[in-house]
């Protein structure tokens, strides 16, 4: 026997096409509901992964939140059925008088991107701690460090970095010692994107400071 559905009023059933059309973009990872607020029932329903059909119930209640000024709730965290976490929004729908009648809600499955996460940082993450051993001598890695540290202290990017920051970077590789090896100002310079002179300026405007404080 065919369930009768409930016919959504006419102002709920404008919002018909633009639902339908965000779940066909999202799909199939995102479903799509409109509940009606006056009847707490489902309007409409697309993607329905939750296995609810429109006629249900909404079961939203008399929360006077829902019938306040905002129009846009979220985007906040829901459980799927399975467990799975959703990423969901939902806005209020209005009739031509501006009463509120309906909410528009997108649930969508995250569930892909945490595996893709996990998955990334299964191999972007080591799980043993380095043997130093092996870099003890490699002053180039040494370099590398340094300036990785640098930037990760002050939380700069390589290719932002002006003069100033830059006589910072060479001054505190100078203070390790770092340039102490032949061919670190050639190694610095290249990892800068700079010339050998340019870091040797840098390394005798470093140098001033520091025994100007001296």
């Amino acid at each position: 026997m065919t369930r009768k559905l409930p016919k959504p009023p006419g102002a709920l059933a404008l919002h018909f096409p633009t639902a339908a059309a965000i779940a066909a973009l999202l799909a199939p990872w995102a479903e799509v509901v409109i509940h009606d607020l006056k009847r707490d029932r489902i309007a409409g329903i697309w993607n329905a992964f939750s296995r609810r059909r429109p006629g249900d119930p909404s079961l939203l209640g008399d929360d006077p939140e829902l019938i306040g000024d905002s129009d846009i709730y979220g985007p906040y965290e829901k459980a799927g059925s399975d467990g799975g976490r959703l990423k969901s929004v939902s806005a209020a729908l209005r009739d031509e008088s501006g009463r509120r009648v309906g909410l528009l809600c997108i649930n969508f499955d995250v569930v892909i991107f945490d595996q893709a996460v996990d998955l990334l940082r299964a191999f972007a993450v080591a799980d043993r701690p380095r043997p130093e051993p092996i870099f003890a001598q490699d002053w180039r890695e040494q370099i590398n460090l340094g300036i990785r540290a640098f930037l990760q202290e002050r939380g700069l990017a390589l290719k932002a970095l002006d003069r100033a920051d830059r006589v910072a970077m060479i001054a505190t590789l100078d203070r390790q010692g770092l340039f102490a090896t032949r061919n670190a100002v050639q190694h610095v310079a290249d990892a800068l994107g700079l010339s050998r002179a340019t870091i040797y300026n840098l390394l005798n405007d470093a140098r001033e400071r520091q025994e100007r404080r001296l």
